[in-house]
């Protein structure tokens, strides 16, 4: 989530994600496509850091009722 070359506050780096990525499970076949799980990482931390509703998720990190139902799995 890079806007005009500058690294948004809301962004896990490769670093970190190369560490915390493989602690989530992986998505379950459904049949629907996966759910991007570091859109939703980083959905949830923007949540939490501004105490916004979930309704008010920017729309960068996808349908805010999609990362709602996956932060509650």
């Amino acid at each position: 989530m890079r806007e005009s070359g500058v690294i948004s506050r809301d962004v896990i780096s490769d670093e970190v994600w190369a560490v915390i990525g493989p602690r989530f499970p992986a998505p379950k076949s459904t049949g629907r496509p996966p759910v991007d799980r570091r859109a939703v990482v980083e959905a949830t931390a923007w949540r939490f850091r501004t105490g916004a509703p979930w309704r008010d998720l920017p729309e960068r990190f996808g349908k805010w009722n999609t990362i709602y139902k996956n932060f509650n799995r």
